[in-house]
């Protein structure tokens, strides 16, 4: 089946799946904001978020419906993502922001459920786990953008309410939520992105202890010999 074995390939070339995916979005967030301003750092960005989505889909595609699922879902951002960067159509941006969401929702759940799974502790489950707690930061920033694109100016950068904030310092304002580091140079100013705010910070927390959780239990606790 052509599906089947595409899914093979892509396993092959991406054998340390969720390591690869790892990098892939710690690269996306580390160089988005410093060659975005550029013709140069726009092709840039576009192949690593192209590795993103490429390194997601090998992640997730462990079974043909997840791989059909993540194919399907990554071909169409892309496609919006360029309809909108060509033709300068904003509608098919916010599309994309809101594809992007659900694509990474799917891959939070899926990875998840891998790393959660009762069985052994791999080196492969760890960088799931550290790849899922980045994509959401990745996906709040998507989700951000999108309550932008609605309500401008929901966000004050020093103190004052701004009409359109850069996705790069979205998702640079997503993760100080996401680790709880607080609000310093920006902040939220409409009940929408308020509430976005307070679910990120929820599920920050919750991720970390849960997923800390399941180390301590992956260890049994030591054994304590009997005796007087």
């Amino acid at each position: 089946m052509a599906i089947d074995r595409a899914r093979l390939l892509l396993a092959r070339v991406f054998t340390q799946r969720c390591f690869y995916l790892f990098v892939a979005l710690l690269a996306l967030i580390t160089v988005a904001p410093l060659v975005l301003d550029s013709e140069r750092g726009r092709v840039v960005l576009t192949m690593l978020d192209v590795f993103v989505l490429l390194s997601t889909v090998a992640a997730v595609g462990r079974h043909v419906s997840s791989f059909v699922i993540g194919v399907t879902m990554a071909i169409a951002i892309m496609l919006l993502q360029f309809l909108g960067v060509r033709q300068g159509v904003e509608d098919f941006l916010v599309g994309a922001w809101a594809l992007s969401v659900l694509f990474y929702l799917t891959a939070v759940i899926y990875l998840l459920g891998y790393v959660m799974r009762r069985d052994v502790l791999t080196m492969d489950k760890l960088w799931a786990g550290a790849s899922v707690y980045l994509m959401l930061g990745v996906m709040w920033g998507f989700a951000y953008a999108l309550v932008q694109a609605r309500h401008p100016g929901v966000f004050a950068v020093g103190g004052t309410p701004v009409p359109a904030v850069a996705p790069a310092d979205l998702v640079y304002f997503s993760f100080t939520v996401l680790t709880s580091t607080g609000f310093g140079d920006m902040y939220p100013v409409h009940p929408a992105a308020r509430v976005l705010v307070t679910l990120e910070q929820i599920v920050g927390t919750l991720f970390v202890a849960i997923f800390i959780a399941r180390l301590a239990g992956t260890y049994p606790p030591p054994r304590r010999d009997g005796g007087a």
